[in-house]
C-alpha cells in the first residue's frame, strides 16, 4: 500500500508541475499590499495530498503568498492537532487581531481565498 501510495503521490506532483497555472499578474503595490495580509495566514499541508495541491493551484493561480507548512513533522502535527483541533490537511491558520481561525476543508478555502482576494 505504501509503495501505492507513493507512486501516486508523485504522479499528482509531476501533474501539477506540468500543468502549474498562470499567475495572476498586480501592479506592484498591490502585490506588496496582498503579501503584508497574508503573512498571518500559514496552510498546513502534505505535500502529494490531492486537495493540498488544489489549494495551492488556487494560491498560485491568484499570486498569494501563503506560507506552507508541512504537517507531517512532528513540531507541526502537535500544533495542528492542538491548536486547530484535528488532523486534517488541507487546513488554513488564519490570525487576526491575535485571535487564530481555522479552515479546514479545501473548498472552504478557496472560497475564502476567493472572496479575500479575487
Amino acid at each position: 500500500m505504501f509503495i501505492i501510495r507513493w507512486l501516486l503521490g508523485r504522479i499528482i506532483l509531476f501533474f501539477d508541475f506540468v500543468f502549474a497555472p498562470k499567475r495572476k499578474q498586480r501592479p506592484i503595490a498591490e502585490q506588496q499590499r496582498l503579501d503584508e495580509q497574508t503573512q498571518t495566514m500559514a496552510l498546513y499541508q502534505y505535500q502529494a495530498c490531492p486537495f493540498c495541491v488544489k489549494v495551492r493551484r488556487e494560491m498560485c493561480r491568484q499570486n498569494i503568498n501563503i506560507n506552507t507548512i508541512d504537517a507531517k513533522t512532528e513540531p507541526h502535527k502537535a500544533e495542528l492537532v492542538a491548536q486547530g483541533g484535528k488532523l486534517q490537511v488541507p487546513c488554513l491558520k488564519i490570525v487576526e487581531n491575535g485571535q487564530a481561525t481555522w479552515l479546514y476543508e479545501s473548498k472552504e478555502i478557496i472560497n475564502y481565498l476567493n472572496q479575500r482576494f479575487a
